[in-house]
């Protein structure tokens, strides 16, 4: 791929917006992986490459998010190396499973997550954490394992998913819940960069060019949503999930 001046305005102008949307509430690969594809970049190479702007963007928001305080420190600890090895083998299989199945599966999930989310206006609002328990850690541990596989082999929405997580499950506010997501998807990039780059499958020119706009835009947004809160963070939320389930929909019904 030519790095010309037009080819890093796109990169630049892409990456620092679906940074600023991962950063709070995930879905920026509905963004990022369309514009790498759009400028001819072969399929595996555009999700290696993406997982490595994507990588700068999530460690990015995660700084902000931890300096700022906003994330469980001691449930980090235990789910982050489940997230790893949860990516390292999605990433591994994604080779040898067909994808149309999963499609659906995530089209169904986010439908409802969307559904829940909307009619439920109390959820995310508040914090509803009462500690860790072996019933969350017990659902969580296995739910958090799927998510990160399930970005290794596939990815779009991986970010939506842990925040729902976070929220459903342990009852965190959005923010705080957007704190965790993205630490959690930074653990799920770093296994799958780590498989894409021995598979040769990374233009790391390409990759670090959209990840300094990336890693801007991942900055602003994540100070946003700790700065404004809920009140921006939910409907964003549900915006995405919106536009992802249209997305999956379009390719899945309409493209050859």
């Amino acid at each position: 791929m030519e790095m010309d001046l037009s080819t890093v305005l796109i990169l630049a102008i892409f990456g620092f917006i679906a940074a600023f949307i991962d950063s709070t509430v995930g879905g920026g690969g509905l963004i990022s992986l369309p514009a790498l594809l759009g400028l001819g970049m072969p399929p595996y190479l555009a999700l290696g490459t993406n997982k490595l702007a994507g990588t700068i963007s999530s460690a990015t928001s995660s700084v902000t998010f931890i300096r700022s305080g906003k994330f469980d420190k001691k449930l980090m600890l235990i789910l982050f190396p489940v997230s790893l090895v949860g990516a390292f083998i999605g990433a591994k299989v994604v080779l040898f499973v067909p994808q149309e199945l999963l499609k659906v599966l995530v089209i169904v999930m986010m439908g409802l997550i969307f559904v829940y989310t909307l009619f439920n206006k109390r959820f995310g609002q508040d914090t509803q954490f009462k500690g860790l328990t072996r019933f969350t850690l017990g659902l969580g541990i296995p739910l958090t394992f799927l998510i990160g596989f399930y970005d290794g082999f596939f990815g779009p929405g991986t970010g939506s998913f842990f925040v729902f997580l976070m929220v459903l499950l342990f009852g965190y506010d959005f923010v705080i819940a957007a704190g965790n997501g993205r630490i959690l998807n930074l653990a799920s990039n770093i296994a799958a960069l780590t498989v894409f780059i021995v598979e040769g499958k990374v233009i790391f020119l390409t990759g670090l060019v959209m990840g300094v706009a990336m890693l801007l835009g991942a900055s602003l947004g994540a100070r946003v949503a700790i700065k404004t809160g809920v009140r921006f963070v939910r409907p964003l939320f549900l915006i995405v999930s919106v536009a992802l389930i249209s997305k999956m929909v379009y390719e899945l019904v309409l493209m050859p």
